[in-house]
């Protein structure tokens, strides 16, 4: 009896061992004012670790088994003036360091080349008085700033290429229908000037990297980005009736628009809907919601439905995998929700959301609602106010390990379900993700410090451990 029951315990700690075995760890003493961020080069399966502190920047350059195959190291860039780490590109299997001021007009870029084993740099003066920055991107060989000119219908890249040399490039967007929430016509400019606090700041353009599974914080957004290296999209859906879903070509610099409408539903008080979309897999995943009614509905690019799904309380919400889950709020911990009409209840109250993310070739679904942060009046002032754009370069670092912070000081309710490559309704129960087995690993570790997580064939999880002070690689498997 006692060898049935260790057999299978052996196996199960062999397959959590490797679950999150370390690959790699290096000393590295490292003073304040930690950053870290990490470039993948696909094709030869290698990863490029950049760990910085307020003297020096290291580069670890590791192999495909993540282990250590060289590294340079160098002075980091003025602080005074370069506060945010704030992309990358690549130059000839090399990596080229972007570094900038809050205001993004000082960039400083460092080349490390470890051919030569040098490290070059490069200045830029850049001029903003009449644009605000949306976001940044880094693929193609370029790095990207974008950014929409005020009053205008225009959006602005400024290009970084792989010899270092800087342009920028105007998209034109004129012809295009732009409303605020509520059908009020406006500019580009308009719609990412609108204020949608307590939980959007104005001039936000959420990034989401479909690779890894986004948070629900990130996908209640009501304006978000798709970058993939030859375009981005653009979804926008402060309007309850339509997603607006905007590509931005980045070979012929060219936009195109696309307008999809979301599931109608009858009532007087439209004031009490709520709805979101998630682009993924070149369709775009609607859900819509009163506080009555769910619906979930799956369309291609041009307004063709896909799939629906629906829910009331006469019909629950059949098509799921896990239970009715809420954290956060005013009680505080983790508890289960009794029914459909419950959680529909709840999510309409939130702010709705949805996201989706590949198990193989099944498509994981999490359907949920978030609230605002619970902060105190002083950071909501700093938040309308756009004085955290300030912080805005920490994301870049790794937006992955985002996920793991954003549910904090909030009240979070969601369901998880899986779906066939027709769309329709896988049942079973769902193993655990590597990013669940991640989240364990940080409830039992916290002396730990300039985490990275990024992916290849398996995920990675980056820290530094402040005890031993070595930087360690962790493998984990989904």
């Amino acid at each position: 009896m006692i060898k049935k029951l260790l057999l299978p315990l052996l196996f199960l700690n062999s397959l959590i061992s490797f679950s999150q075995e370390i690959v790699s760890a290096t000393l590295v003493d490292l003073k304040k004012n930690r950053d870290v961020f990490q470039t993948i080069n696909n094709d030869k399966n290698e990863v490029t670790l950049f760990i910085s502190d307020k003297e020096k920047v290291k580069a670890i350059r590791l192999n495909e088994k993540m282990q250590i195959a060289d590294s340079i190291s160098t002075e980091r860039p003025n602080t005074r003036t370069y506060s945010n780490m704030i992309g990358y590109n690549s130059s000839n299997d090399n990596t080229r360091l972007f570094w900038s001021s809050n205001d993004y007009e000082d960039v400083f870029s460092q080349l490390y080349d470890f051919t030569s084993r040098k490290v070059v740099t490069q200045q830029y003066s850049l001029i903003f008085k009449n644009e605000k920055v949306l976001q940044k991107f880094s693929g193609n060989e370029n790095f990207y700033i974008l950014s929409v000119i005020k009053k205008s219908n225009n959006f602005k890249l400024h290009i970084f290429d792989k010899d270092g040399a800087h342009k920028e490039q105007i998209i034109n967007l004129d012809g295009f229908r732009f409303f605020r929430y509520g059908y009020t016509k406006t500019d580009l400019y308009g719609v990412f000037e609108e204020n949608l606090l307590p939980f959007e700041v104005p001039f936000t353009l959420q990034n989401i990297n479909v690779k890894n599974p986004t948070s629900l914080t990130d996908a209640a957004k009501k304006r978000k980005c798709y970058f993939d290296n030859n375009q981005i999209i653009i979804t926008l859906d402060a309007n309850i009736d339509y997603t607006q879903v905007i590509t931005l070509d980045l070979i012929n610099f060219v936009a195109t628009e696309k307008m999809i409408k979301k599931r109608s539903i009858a009532t007087s008080e439209r004031h009490f809907l709520n709805s979101n979309s998630f682009f993924f897999d070149n369709k775009l995943y609607q859900v819509k919601t009163s506080s009555e009614l769910f619906y979930f509905t799956i369309k291609d690019l041009n307004d063709n439905l896909i799939k629906e799904y629906q829910a009331n309380a006469i019909n629950p919400i059949d098509f799921k995998n896990s239970e009715f889950y809420q954290e956060g709020g005013a009680f505080g911990g983790k508890r289960t929700l009794d029914n459909s009409s419950q959680f529909i209840r709840k999510i309409n109250n939130l702010n709705t959301a949805i996201s989706c993310y590949h198990i193989g070739q099944s498509t994981l679904v999490t359907f949920g609602g978030v609230s605002a942060s619970q902060q105190s009046g002083g950071q909501a002032a700093m938040s309308q106010f756009g004085l955290i754009g300030a912080l805005a370069g920490v994301a870049f670092f790794s937006p992955t390990m985002e996920s793991f912070n954003s549910y904090s000081n909030k009240k979070v309710v969601k369901i998880e379900s899986l779906f066939d490559s027709q769309e329709n309704h896988i049942k079973g129960d769902l193993q655990p993700l590597a990013f669940d087995k991640i989240r364990t690993f940080f409830d039992d570790n916290n002396n730990v410090s300039s985490q990275t997580l990024f992916k290849t064939d398996y995920y990675y999880l980056g820290y530094y451990d402040n005890k031993t002070k070595e930087y360690i690689i962790r493998k984990f498997v989904d």
